[in-house]
């Protein structure tokens, strides 16, 4: 049976994600209540039915986006509509079976005990895992950790996480960044410089190949080039706050 919550929700972007969609959501379900999914403009037909689901389900709501808006879009589509309802705390995860659903408990009581924090994934690959992406994220997490002046951040790109969601959506509506693929990075960064601490917890990540019904939006090019102009602008506001950062870190005598 899955746990309740008041305070605490599942939210899950999905953007054509295929028949792997529909076991995530299920698979939360069966760990947690409630669950939340943001159709951003999906064409492949899940749209219509995770709606059918949901008029079966009291505790699974679907909102929708008549277009394509990016991971970090329809994630704000879902914490500002969370406020509006009562909810603090938010775990998201991808639609696309990558996330480990029955960590899903861990985590939100990890959060339970820290409201404070941030409860961050740490991936921890099998062999399904692509050697670029393994290899090109310790560059991410190298210039996250000289953002953040080293404030434990182990691993900045994995969504698979627990937010406070007013601070991220007072951060989000005073920027145009943060809609797509730079999304994780950017919350993990800027809700350090906030003070938000982060607590990290291991979880199992797996890459599905085309065969067992694995669809990524992942693009090299395309997606490191945001990435790189991300961290671009994450070390200009770092320099900026240098000053404050390092009288953060500097042990009280």
């Amino acid at each position: 049976m899955s746990d309740l919550s008041h305070t605490h929700l599942v939210l899950i972007p999905s953007f054509n994600p295929g028949a792997k969609v529909f076991e995530t959501v299920r698979a939360a379900r069966a760990q947690w209540a409630p669950v939340w999914v943001v159709v951003d403009g999906s064409t492949d037909g899940t749209g219509a039915a995770l709606q059918a689901l949901a008029a079966q389900d009291p505790h699974l709501t679907v909102l929708t986006h008549a277009r394509n808006c990016g991971k970090g879009a329809a994630l704000l589509t879902g914490f500002i509509a969370a406020l509006a309802h009562g909810y603090t705390h938010a775990l998201t995860m991808d639609s696309d079976g990558q996330h480990p659903a029955e960590c899903i408990r861990e985590f939100m009581h990890a959060s339970l005990a820290r409201p404070d924090a941030m409860v961050l994934g740490v991936p921890r690959f099998d062999a399904s895992a692509p050697a670029l992406r393994v290899r090109g994220r310790r560059i991410s997490n190298w210039w996250a950790d000289l953002e953040t002046l080293g404030a434990g951040i182990e691993d900045s790109l994995f969504g698979f996480r627990v937010y406070p969601i007013a601070p991220l959506v007072g951060l989000m509506r005073g920027r145009r960044g943060m809609r797509r693929f730079d999304f994780d990075v950017a919350a993990a960064v800027r809700l350090s410089w906030l003070g938000v601490p982060a607590v990290n917890r291991p979880a199992p990540v797996r890459y599905f190949t085309a065969a067992e019904g694995g669809v990524s939006h992942f693009r090299y090019g395309r997606d490191n080039a945001l990435l790189a102009a991300m961290h671009t602008r994450l070390v200009c506001g770092f320099l900026a706050r240098l000053p404050r950062l390092m009288a953060h870190r500097r042990p009280a005598g």
